[in-house]
C-alpha cells in the first residue's frame, strides 16, 4: 500500500517518520516548498511532489494534513478525484466528517485529533469515522497513529472535549513547568538546574501514572499530613486551581466548537 500525504509539515513528518521507523509502506508527500520537499526526501528517504494531484493518483490511504484554513482549496481541488476504493484520513482541526463526506467523492473518510507530542513518537491521537465503515484502512490509520504514540477511536462528538484536553493539553502542562522552572529561579536555582528538575519531575510522574497509579494515590503519596507538599497544595486549593483548569478546558472546547462552525 502506498499513503500519501498532503501537506509535509510538522505532523505530516512526525507520521513519515513513525511509518519509516517501522520499515513498512511506500510513501509520497505533496509539499509546495522545495526546500522542505527536500528535507522531507533526503531525511526519510520517501517520494516528494508539488503535485496533490499526483498523490490523489497514485496512492490508496491519502493524510490531509493541512492547515484547516487552507482545507477549502485542497478539497475543491482534489474531491472530485478521489474514488470509492480510497482512504482519506484528515489531521485538520475543526474539520468535520460531515464537511469532508460533502467535498469528497468517498465515504471512507476518518477524521483525527493527534497532538504535538507525536513529534516525538509520544502522541495521543482520536480517531472518528462513520458507522458504516468496515475497510482495512482501518487498521491502516490505525497503525499509523500507533507508529507516533497511543491511539483510541471516539465518536465525532466528543472531538472538541479531545482537542480541549488532549490537543491543547500539552500547552497547559507546559504552562506549569514553566511556573515551577520561575519558582525555582525565585527560591534561588538556576534557569539551567530548575529546568532540569522541573521536566524530569514532570517525565517521571508521566511514567509513575502510566502504569495505572491513580492520580489521586499518588499525590497522597507525596503528601505528608501538614508536611512540605501540603502547604503547597493549599495554595492551589485556595486559589481554585482544579476550577482554573476545567475552565480552561471549556474556553478551549467552545473555541474549537467556534472554529468548526460550517466545517
Amino acid at each position: 500500500m502506498k499513503i500519501g500525504f498532503i501537506g509535509g509539515g510538522n505532523m505530516a513528518e512526525a507520521m513519515v517518520k513513525g511509518i519509516r521507523q517501522q520499515g513498512k509502506m511506500e510513501i509520497l508527500v505533496s509539499e509546495p516548498k522545495g526546500e522542505r520537499a527536500r528535507f522531507l526526501q533526503e531525511t526519510y528517504g520517501i517520494e516528494t511532489t508539488q503535485s496533490n494531484a499526483d498523490v490523489v493518483n497514485t496512492c490508496s490511504f491519502i493524510v490531509l494534513a493541512v492547515k484547516p484554513q487552507n482545507m477549502e482549496e485542497v478539497l475543491n481541488e482534489i474531491g472530485a478525484s478521489v474514488s470509492d476504493e480510497q482512504t482519506v484520513m484528515s489531521i485538520a482541526a475543526g474539520i468535520t466528517l460531515d464537511y469532508l463526506t460533502s467535498k469528497i467523492n468517498t465515504n471512507k473518510i476518518i477524521r483525527v485529533m493527534p497532538n504535538t507530542p507525536a513529534l516525538v513518537q509520544e502522541g495521543m491521537s482520536v480517531m472518528s469515522l462513520c458507522d458504516c465503515f468496515a475497510d482495512e484502512g482501518i487498521n491502516v490509520a490505525r497503525d499509523i497513529l500507533m507508529s507516533i504514540g497511543k491511539v483510541i477511536t471516539l465518536p465525532e462528538k466528543h472531538i472538541n472535549a479531545v482537542t480541549a484536553l488532549s490537543g491543547s493539553g500539552p500547552a497547559f502542562f507546559a504552562l506549569v513547568i514553566e511556573s515551577l522552572i520561575k519558582g525555582g529561579v525565585a527560591l534561588g536555582l538556576s534557569e539551567y538546574d530548575a529546568q532540569l528538575l522541573a521536566v524530569q519531575t514532570a517525565l517521571g510522574t508521566s511514567k509513575l501514572l502510566d502504569t495505572g497509579m491513580n492520580p489521586s494515590k499518588l499525590r497522597e503519596m507525596v503528601t505528608s499530613p501538614g508536611g512540605t507538599t501540603a502547604a503547597g497544595l493549599k495554595v492551589f486549593e485556595d486559589r481554585g486551581f482544579q476550577d482554573i483548569i476545567i475552565n480552561a478546558m471549556v474556553a478551549a472546547e467552545n473555541r474549537a466548537k467556534e472554529l468548526g462552525k460550517g466545517r
